[in-house]
């Protein structure tokens, strides 16, 4: 947890220091800079989601490999 803290302190001081904005546009861009991440984690996400449906034959492969990975690691 430490270690996540000290990487958002490092970008809220980047981001108060580095950007060229206004001062209250700096605050919200320092406080609100992890939701770019977050928002790329649940594109790739959804992006995959949609993949299995609109590509029968990749949602096959990755029902075999989950099915295949639930046999193996469940009985070891």
């Amino acid at each position: 947890m430490r270690a996540a803290l000290l990487i958002y302190a490092a970008g809220v001081v980047a981001a108060l220091l580095f950007t060229d904005a206004r001062p209250l546009a700096r605050v919200g861009l320092a406080l609100a800079w992890p939701v770019g991440p977050a928002a790329f984690v649940a594109t790739i996400g959804l992006l995959i989601a949609a993949a299995l449906v609109i590509f029968p034959w990749f949602g096959a492969v990755v029902a075999l490999a989950g099915l295949g990975g639930w046999f193996y690691f469940g009985r070891v």
